[in-house]
Order: structure tokens, then sequence, then C-alpha cells
């Protein structure tokens, strides 16, 4: 009986370290996954910012506008000239990276000619105005 408990008692303990050495691998692992998806996540953020500035980009970087969400640049083509010929939404993906679902929509509406001009005149200062637009 004796030799059946101190046998139970053992496998616990081999089974209780062998979970510890486990968890311990697992969250390092995990740790380090999330590490290098913020510091892919970061340079993805710094090169929308910079693609302007690159060589070979096709537009005038004084005619690149950053927005960052839910696109990430808007391009007013011929805007440094005088003359905007034509609006361009840009999002900028690295490595094998997909649209999300929101950037989806904005594109497919931009597809669609779902694009407006508004103009929103304030006929006197929104503190006089009690925040109300004309």
């Amino acid at each position: 009986m004796r030799d059946l408990a101190l046998g139970i008692f053992i496998g616990f303990l081999v089974a209780w370290t062998y979970t510890l050495l486990w968890k311990v691998r697992y969250t390092a692992a995990l740790r380090s996954d999330a590490v290098v998806r913020s510091q892919a996540i970061t340079a993805g953020k710094v090169q929308e910012q910079l693609l302007p500035y690159f060589p070979g980009f096709p537009y005038n970087p004084k005619d690149v506008r950053f927005l960052g969400s839910p696109t990430d640049l808007i391009v007013f083509d011929g805007l440094a000239s005088g003359e905007v010929k034509r609006v361009i939404f840009l999002e900028v993906k690295t490595g094998g990276s997909c649209l999300t679902a929101r950037e989806r929509s904005v594109r497919d509406a931009i597809e669609a000619g779902e694009v407006e001009w508004l103009e929103v005149r304030l006929t006197r200062p929104l503190a006089e105005s009690g925040g109300r637009v004309s």
C-alpha cells in the first residue's frame, strides 16, 4: 500500500512538473509571437506614412494626405500643380495582410461610385449658435 501511494505521489510530481514546463514554454512562445506581431504592425504604420517619399511612388508627395483609417492615404493627384485631376483612396498593405471588412466596405462604396462632395457653411461660430450648423 505504501509503495502504491509513493508511486502515485511520484507520478503526480512528474505530471505537475511536466505541466509547469509546458506552461512556461507555451507562455514564452505566445509572448514572442505577440512581440513579433507588434513589431510588424508598427513597421507597417511607419511605412504607410513614409510611402509617398519612397523612390518609385507614382504621385507627388505634396499631393498625398495621410488619413490612417478607414483608408491610409488620399491622393489629390495634381494638387501641388494647382489642378486636381483625380482623387485616389490608397490603402497600404505589407506582407500577406488582407483588407479588413471595413476597408473592403470603403473600397466597394468607392468602386460603386457612392462618393459625393458636400460643403457645409457656418453662418456664425458654433459657440454662438449653440452648435447648430446651417
